[in-house]
């Protein structure tokens, strides 16, 4: 079957290394375009749930993963200033028999370097600034800063929440802050400290929570902490912070945390941004992937484990349609749109529970929390079982002209 010559991808994020690599493990000609000079040690830590995992198993580079990463024993939720545990949802006992992977944590750009290892240089133009892109009628171009261009067969936008893909085809549109800033750190340690449980820690308080977990198989300790504020906060990776800003957004909050905030030497912030899900990604012969798509709040761990996703079924879908590219994108419409969306509006879900303002609302959540532990450890806290079920891996394009569907 004559399939799409050349797939170009704007974005080199993980989303756009991913597409790459199950586009090249699949015999596709790939181009791949990042605006940064080099690929480098962007971003902190990320949590790698079951449903992003099954990709990186069907690539062959679990070990790979685990060898750079940190299996936590269980999510527990504990409250802010107390410490005392509201639930605990194992993980590293069940994970693999429940969801047929691991639960890993891992560094942002140690993940990314397990995907662009599958993606020759060749493959790759850095300092290429996309500015839009052009319809044709059987391609697509992509115009670059410097001038230049690429045209192709389809052009994919993985070039984050301010996409310029997506500007083109849908016109310009600022995302929404979303009134959350967030904290970010990495704390070197020397292996388990008697203040940071080997677990995905979320503590829970008034307008605000933090999340803390080990990377880098122990050596060190990933902290998350997002508080509300009515100030715009830049969207940004590398918007220095402090440790006394840290400290004082969470001061009173329980001794474990605040010893753990004292080891803090370098802080970065950026606010929170999401748009509403869309109804459609893509037009002629130009799609959206990951955050250009779906922008999301952090609350459910998605944000990277979507664009993962997307990239397999977006694989999947071209292979199986061939030179059909329109079908193809359909049926990668279908197929994610859906559960995207979802997880969209999940997320937001998250961050109002997990800030609840009073003492008697936090008191009601934790008992419905502890309740439905009883009954389904992993139905409870951020309930994201039904996020970790999903395995793109069992996308089928179905025969006789049918769409795709995941299979049961």
């Amino acid at each position: 079957m004559k399939r799409p010559k050349t797939i170009g991808i704007v974005g080199g994020g993980i989303g756009g290394v991913a597409l790459a690599a199950n586009l090249i493990a699949r015999g596709f000609e790939v181009r791949l375009f990042e605006r940064a000079e080099a690929f480098g040690e962007v971003g902190a830590g990320i949590q790698m749930t079951p449903n992003a995992v099954k990709v990186v198993k069907a690539l062959g580079q679990l070990d790979k993963m685990l060898a750079v990463g940190f299996l936590p024993e269980a999510i527990v939720g504990r409250n802010w200033r107390s410490g005392r545990e509201s639930f605990r949802t194992p993980l590293k006992a069940v994970c693999p028999a429940i969801y047929d992977a691991p639960f890993i944590h891992i560094h942002r750009a140690d993940m990314h370097a397990i995907f662009a290892a599958l993606v020759p240089e060749r493959v790759t133009t850095f300092g290429a600034a996309c500015t839009g892109v052009v319809q044709g009628k059987d391609s697509a171009t992509a115009t670059f800063a410097d001038g230049s261009s690429f045209e192709a067969d389809l052009i994919v936008g993985a070039d984050g929440v301010r996409s310029a893909v997506r500007n083109t085809l849908f016109g310009p549109e600022a995302p929404r802050f979303t009134g959350h800033m967030c904290y970010r750190a990495l704390v070197p340690v020397e292996g388990l400290v008697d203040y940071v449980s080997p677990d995905a820690s979320f503590w829970m308080g008034p307008k605000s929570h933090l999340v803390t977990y080990y990377v880098r198989g122990g050596k060190a300790v990933n902290i998350v902490a997002v508080a509300e504020t009515a100030a715009w906060v830049e969207e940004s990776w590398n918007a220095p912070s402090s440790q006394a800003e840290l400290m004082g957004s969470f001061r009173g909050w329980h001794p474990k945390v605040e010893k753990l905030f004292s080891q803090v030497t370098e802080v970065f912030k950026w606010g929170l941004f999401d748009r509403d899900p869309m109804t459609s990604w893509s037009k002629g012969r130009v799609t959206l992937l990951g955050d250009a798509a779906h922008p999301m709040l952090p609350f459910l761990s998605q944000g990277a484990a979507m664009a993962i996703e997307d990239a397999y079924v977006l694989a999947a879908a071209l292979a199986h349609h061939g030179a059909d590219v329109a079908g193809a994108l359909s049926a990668y419409e279908a197929e994610r749109l859906p559960r995207t969306s979802r997880v969209q509006l999940e997320a937001r879900e998250r961050g109002r529970t997990y800030h609840l303002p009073s003492p008697m609302a936090q008191a009601k959540r934790d008992f419905i929390y502890w309740l439905r532990g009883l009954l389904n450890p992993q139905a409870t806290g951020i309930q994201a079982n039904w996020v970790y079920a999903y395995d793109a891996r069992k996308f089928e394009a179905a025969r006789d002209g049918a769409q795709p569907r995941l299979v049961a």
